[in-house]
């Protein structure tokens, strides 16, 4: 499971709460992150849909709301989403452990 690969990457960075209206562009065309950068999409109040349209990976079409898992983004996974009327949710980046330093992050459970 995508969530297990999670545990041993460390947080880095995090976009502001983005809305409907206030998304990049960016985000609502394909895209992927950088490898080895991971990306949970926290939806925090709405529902935004999360799309996963890379070839290497089946596609995938996920209604995320507050009270769902994250969305889980793979490194170099191509992917968009979009806003299902009003939604408010912002995008957090993991990482592995810079050399020296082991991960900050500990487990919190399932969905957290």
């Amino acid at each position: 499971m995508k969530a297990d690969l999670l545990r041993n990457l460390e947080p880095y960075k995090r976009t502001a709460t983005f809305t409907d209206s206030t998304v990049p562009a960016g985000l609502l065309a394909d895209h992927s992150t950088k490898g080895g950068i991971w990306g949970l999409i926290q939806v925090e109040e709405g529902k935004l849909r999360y799309l996963v349209t890379d070839p290497r990976r089946v596609s995938t079409n996920e209604v995320l709301t507050p009270d769902s898992a994250p969305g889980i983004v793979e490194p170099t996974i191509l992917h968009r989403v979009e806003p299902i009327g009003a939604v408010k949710f912002h995008v957090e980046f993991l990482r592995p452990p810079l050399p020296g330093r082991e991960s900050s992050v500990t487990d919190k459970g399932e969905g957290s």
